[in-house]
């Protein structure tokens, strides 16, 4: 055999791609699919084809997004009980919204008053009597605009008087002294969702739902994804036209829930994500609607990044990208990081902004 035929049989091997064409990326627990469209080994001349395109290595942030259900709404149900008898003889219309010092229903032509706490009106207010139910009480009367007291814990002469005209501006008997059954309690205004009651019925138990009147969107969010939401951080709320609207995660659930099936089986332990809207003009005019709420999971600031496709699975293991020099071409080893929206985070010796890297069409 002539030492022409030799030679030409060894150039041949040495322009031999050792590098396979597909290769799977594990990241995070997720698979991501790089596909090389040829390659050779780190910092050693390719052969001399050019790619069959290119692209740009890209500074940048990176975001991995996570999109969860959810559901847009008013929040939590509640209800207003009235007891101590009598009929009831007026209800507010569902869809209406009562505030502080406004009447949640009448009872004998006596209004059942909304005043916001969180302390339940369980016992009589009167001179004498002291605690956190009367301090509430007490705020609530000097944001309706009386005076002549202090706010503060003690039920005093002077709180008696200031209830007395309270009592008069709503047309009742001045006694100075407030029972439970004329006040409810609810944390701010609140929306009628469904009478329990009728008007002339006798007054006993539940006459009407209530949620609040800001809308929200509540998020079922599984234990194992609980490490995605954090209160206080923004998402993303997309709404059933297409739109979107900012939210920001108001409260993340500690008691976790399983929902069972119809056969009984128990489904997956969830928390519930509480998103609130600032915006609410956004909303347009709905009301109960499917959403769907977008999560930053992670996020790496100004990094150099390159499309996932331009990634080469390198012989001797790693991975390396094909940087495009003019009218040649070399083999680059990199270090990759975070994947996010079609692109990878990447470092390595001469990997600068702009470099030109090849890629696949």
């Amino acid at each position: 055999m002539s030492d022409d035929t030799v030679g030409a049989r060894r150039r041949r091997r040495a322009r031999t791609l050792v590098v396979s064409g597909v290769a799977l990326l594990t990241v995070g627990g997720g698979t991501a699919a790089a596909f090389g469209f040829g390659g050779a080994t780190a910092d050693k001349p390719a052969d001399s084809t050019m790619p069959p395109g290119t692209d740009r290595v890209t500074r940048t942030t990176l975001t991995e997004t996570a999109d969860l259900d959810g559901t847009l709404g008013y929040g939590s149900v509640a209800s207003v009980n009235v007891e101590g008898g009598g009929r009831i003889t007026w209800l507010p219309a569902p869809g209406s919204t009562v505030e502080r010092g406004k009447a949640t229903c009448k009872v004998d032509e006596k209004p059942v008053v909304l005043l916001y706490g969180a302390v339940p009106m369980y016992r009589t207010l009167a001179p004498g009597v002291t605690g956190n139910d009367v301090e509430q009480f007490e705020r609530n009367l000097v944001a309706l605009g009386y005076q002549g007291f202090t706010v503060d814990k003690d039920f005093s002469s002077s709180t008696a008087a200031a209830v007395k005209s309270w009592q008069e501006d709503l047309g009742l008997t001045q006694t100075g002294t407030v029972t439970p059954e004329a006040v409810v309690y609810a944390p701010g205004p609140v929306r009628v969702t469904e009478r329990k009651a009728e008007v002339g019925a006798p007054a006993g138990g539940p006459v009407l739902t209530y949620t609040g009147t800001t809308r929200q969107v509540s998020v079922d969010v599984e234990l194992a994804k609980r490490g995605l939401v954090k209160t206080g951080a923004g998402v993303t709320v997309k709404l059933p036209d297409g739109s979107t609207v900012a939210g920001k995660v108001a409260s993340v659930g500690r008691v976790a829930e399983t929902s069972t099936d119809s056969d009984g089986k128990s489904d997956t332990a969830t928390v519930e994500v509480i998103v609130a809207i600032a915006d609410q003009k956004k909303l347009g005019s709905l009301e109960e609607s499917p959403v769907t709420v977008t999560f930053v999971a992670s996020q790496r600031k100004d990094v150099l990044t390159v499309p996932i496709l331009a990634l080469l699975a390198l012989a001797e293991g790693g991975y390396g990208v094909q940087v495009v020099e003019g009218s040649s071409t070399r083999i680059v080893a990199v270090e990759i990081g975070m994947f996010a929206g079609g692109r990878v985070e990447v470092s390595g010796d001469g990997i600068t902004a702009d470099t030109v890297v090849g890629v696949p069409k």
